[in-house]
């Protein structure tokens, strides 16, 4: 058998393949042809690196050369310096990674990696998830081998239970319960699930896992199935992630033709199948009893519970539903044992999470990092600080279901109590930050809008209660507010909370109570002095040309779309705020730094 000198990893997840990742396979194929060294060379396409604001990211092994934002034309270069010649290309390497003149740094030393564990994320980056050899090389389907010949379904369920893994899609409930209630729901039917549905702004959590580690949710379903007493599965995911649908298909294929899939299942009598429904891109069918609706055939709305789905689910059927990373630390768990992963974590939160983290940050990315380590931890070290000098002012985790956390708390552990106690929560995994231009008015706005979008209708406390409240706030940040609006509106959002039918719109008006938790004198600016602290509500903007500094050059009258500015030549310029639109290319433009935004 031959055996390539050197691995080519080349990120393909979403993020690099919007940036030329497959372009850049393309061109190593052709260069290491052009040189015969074809055979001498593996290239392998991968899942998410996790650094994302550097992709299209490449690590050349063995040296464990990390090359990041490279482009097409780069590669002609790695390949005659690096892979013919032995160079590393200091250039195109990730700067972090330079220890010195002749030697480059391990990926965790790295301060991006150096706190981070990955366990859901294990073979992200590291393995080609189109290729089921190199899953089981990394010890793929060995816990599934263990499970059906060396356990039973009650020893499964134990071990996941005494690991303390709670689900991962936001919730929080005990993995180990959920699996058990649905093991003793009586029966001539069960169904396991996964909630591929991701819909929170910013939030690429479990595609990332799908898109570079397909197997792992399959196995981990698999073994669900064998522990509850299901035979037959179902992966609700988003029709707009396609290389993530396309990886679980051929996942699937792959597994059925390994005879993984499908009956005998090592030779043993378990016989469970799965397949794959393409949601249409609602939020509301994130929710466990509209995804199921979903799955069914019908409109995504969500069910009154109890009857929970353990006991009364797909088609009326007992049914387990979990979500991606939830099912991705199952066979980590079986293989190295539930006092492993319970020794990772908090008391009451144990392991770890995976977050997408974006915003106001040096490092976007995928991080997955233990519970309990603080948001400072993540801010500041793992995502690099905040760009331009900024001060940290808030993080949103959750999405449109979690909170703000001010900057006061910023050493918050974060695990699933901590986030509650501070009116935020873990959610699946979104964690946006923001710094001192933000507006947290202009903030809440932003999540209900998208609530009150994706509001499936079905109840009016969600319907109308969420419309309402936007209404308040877009009159707020419009300078037409009231202080018995903010009243009106603290308000409404306890009755919404207590009255919705599902928990997306139970939770629906926590941006909005964390923000006049911790940012009311924000609200209060807004409508007492017709202010935006941040200069973020252009209603409550206003542009000023100061005569002084002005002179006269006509530049910011040529480029106002509105023609709101009008002077003489030489002669300072004034700006008619009634016409004026707020754009505010006027004060980009002025060479003299005349003009000046005020609020």
């Amino acid at each position: 058998m031959d055996f390539a000198r050197s691995h080519v990893l080349v990120c393909s997840g979403t993020g690099c393949a919007s940036s030329n990742s497959e372009k850049i396979i393309t061109e190593f194929e052709q260069q290491l042809k052009k040189y015969e060294i074809e055979k001498e060379i593996k290239v392998i396409r991968t899942g998410c690196f996790g650094l994302c604001a550097l992709g299209p990211i490449i690590v050349v092994y063995p040296e464990g050369a990390f090359y990041s934002e490279v482009k097409v034309e780069d590669i002609k270069d790695i390949v005659e310096e690096h892979l013919l010649k032995g160079r590393i290309v200091k250039r195109l390497l990730y700067q972090e990674t330079i220890a010195d003149e002749d030697t480059i740094k391990s990926l965790n030393e790295v301060d991006f990696y150096k706190k981070q564990l990955r366990v859901a994320l294990r073979n992200c980056g590291v393995i080609n998830p189109e290729n089921i050899e190199e899953y089981i090389a990394f010890d793929g389907y060995k816990a599934l081998g263990n499970v059906l010949t060396e356990m039973t379904p009650e020893q499964v369920i134990d071990i996941i239970k005494k690991s303390g893994l709670r689900g991962r899609g936001g919730g929080g409930f005990p993995s180990g319960l959920k699996w058990e209630f649905t093991a003793k729901a009586k029966g001539d039917q069960k169904y396991v699930a996964c909630n591929a549905d991701e819909g929170d702004p910013g939030a690429f959590m479990d595609r990332s896992v799908l898109e570079g580690d397909p197997h792992s949710v399959i196995e981990a379903m698999a073994i669900a199935g064998y522990a509850v007493g299901a035979n037959q599965g179902y992966i609700y995911i988003r029709a707009e992630y396609p290389i993530a649908v396309k990886r679980l298909e051929l996942a699937i294929k792959e597994a059925k033709e390994y005879g993984l899939l499908g009956d005998h299942i090592f030779g043993t009598d378990f016989c469970f199948d799965l397949e794959i429904r393409l949601g249409a891109g609602a939020f509301v069918c994130g929710e466990e009893t509209a995804l199921m609706t979903s799955i069914e055939g019908y409109r995504g709305e969500p069910r009154p519970r109890p009857p929970f789905p353990a006991v009364k689910g797909l088609w009326a059927k007992p049914t387990l539903l979990n979500n991606v990373e939830t099912y991705a630390n199952i066979p980590v768990i079986i293989l190295k044992g539930a006092e492993w992963f319970a020794g990772i974590g908090t008391e009451k939160s144990k392991g770890t999470k995976v977050f997408a983290l974006g915003g106001k940050i040096e490092n976007t990315g995928l991080v997955e990092i233990p519970m309990g380590t603080t948001l400072r931890e993540i801010v500041e070290e793992i995502g690099g600080g905040i760009p331009n000098g900024k001060k940290f002012k808030a993080a949103q985790t959750g999405g449109p279901s979690g909170g703000c956390i001010p900057a006061e708390l910023i050493d918050t552990p974060i695990d699933y109590d901590s986030l509650m106690e501070i009116g935020s929560m873990m959610g699946s995994g979104g964690l946006i930050v923001m710094d001192e231009d933000t507006c947290m008015v202009d903030i809440a706005k932003f999540f209900l809008e998208f609530t009150v979008d994706e509001s499936c209708g079905k109840c009016s406390p969600c319907r109308i209660g969420t419309k309402r409240m936007l209404e308040i706030l877009e009159k707020i940040t419009n300078g037409n507010g009231t202080m018995k609006d903010i009243e009106n509106l603290e308000t409404l959002c306890n009755n919404v909370k207590a009255a919705a039918l599902c928990g997306l719109g139970q939770t629906a008006p926590n941006p909005i109570l964390s923000t006049l938790r911790y940012f009311k004198d924000e609200y209060i600016a807004h409508v007492q002095e017709k202010k935006c602290p941040a200069g973020v509500c252009k209603s409550l903007l206003a542009y000023t040309i100061d005569a002084g500094l002005c002179k006269g050059c006509g530049i910011c009258a040529k480029q106002c779309p509105v023609d709101a500015i009008s002077g003489e030549r030489k002669k300072p310029y004034i700006i008619d705020t009634d016409s004026c639109v707020k754009c505010g290319i006027c004060m980009e433009k002025c060479p003299f730094k005349a003009i000046f935004k005020n609020y």
